[in-house]
């Protein structure tokens, strides 16, 4: 997942980048060359957030079950 949000990230600023430089009347080589920079800074950025939000996820993941867990056992408990 981090990769895949970071690399989508990272495509739609360079897009977008590249688009506008174009658009100003920016040279090409001064366009790509700024869309490239915005694109790997976006990707470094993409990644961090990316790793910290997969973490974010797998602890409350842990934790869901852990309850589910305990409440399944009362329930069985209760049951007898």
């Amino acid at each position: 997942m981090p990769r895949r949000l970071a690399v989508s990230a990272a495509l739609i600023v360079f897009s977008v980048c590249l688009l506008s430089g174009i658009e100003a009347g920016n040279t090409f080589a001064g366009t790509v060359s700024c869309a490239l920079e915005a694109m790997v800074a976006t990707l470094v950025i993409g990644l961090i957030v990316g790793v910290m939000a997969q973490k974010m996820l797998d602890e409350n993941s842990k934790e869901l079950e852990k309850n589910l867990e305990i409440s399944t056992a009362k329930v069985e408990t209760k049951d007898r």
